[in-house]
């Protein structure tokens, strides 16, 4: 299939909006042991909990903040090792399981923020971009068209050249691609991690792509 893509904007960003909702906050402020009240704005709550982090040790913290967001996959002993590894690797890049770096890397920058620090800072990349024909679209078509832009170091195409290439199923483009939201007719917003794409890696603004779909020969008739 044939796309022409229109790149409008490329920015590297250290946070996400709306990663942690005002629910988000009164459940960690609960676990942090520190008592709120609902009246409060978001930003308030936000310091609150900030605040109340303080008072613990980074690993502790860690830990209190991956148990609430990530319990469902990850056991005690997972969070209790991840806590001590945050404080010196960028966990939200090189965890092997890439489905849970979106949450990690929203816990990380939680902590760097709240700690001005002491946790390595993490970015993501949030891609604007047009695409004609635009129906329909997956993560897996955006992730192989913009490959034609980015830079031949890319790590996407450095791990994934078969799966670019249409030459093997592409199930990890749902983890890689945060969240592709459509803006408009042909229009998307696109947010990954910085470790997959960066602002520096995109080569032309626009461009012509012809996209192979992998083709599962176990499935067909």
């Amino acid at each position: 299939m044939k796309y022409h893509i229109i790149i409008n904007s490329v920015k590297t960003v250290e946070s996400l909006k709306d990663a942690w909702s005002k629910e988000d906050y009164l459940a960690l402020l609960e676990k942090f042991e520190l008592e709120s009240e609902s009246h409060l704005s978001i930003k308030e709550l936000e310091e609150l909990l900030f605040l109340a982090i303080s008072e613990y040790e980074p690993n502790e913290a860690a830990a209190i903040v991956l148990d609430y967001r990530l319990s469902e996959h990850l056991n005690e002993n997972q969070i209790d090792q991840m806590s001590y590894d945050m404080l010196q690797d960028k966990i939200s890049e090189e965890y092997p399981e890439i489905s849970l770096h979106h949450e990690l890397f929203n816990s990380n920058q939680l902590l760097y923020k709240a700690y001005n620090g002491t946790f390595p800072n993490a970015k993501a990349t949030i891609i604007e971009f047009e695409i004609s024909p635009s129906n329909p679209i997956s993560k897996e078509i955006i992730l192989k068209a913009l490959d034609k832009t980015l830079a031949q170091g890319n790590v996407i195409k450095r791990l994934f050249g078969n799966q670019l290439a249409g030459k093997e199923a592409f199930d990890e483009a749902e983890s890689i691609v945060w969240d592709l939201t459509a803006t408009g007719k042909s229009s998307f917003i696109m947010t990954t991690s910085e470790y997959w794409m960066s602002r520096d890696e995109f080569k032309d603004a626009e461009f012509d792509v012809t996209v192979v779909e992998f083709e599962d020969e176990d499935n067909e008739d």
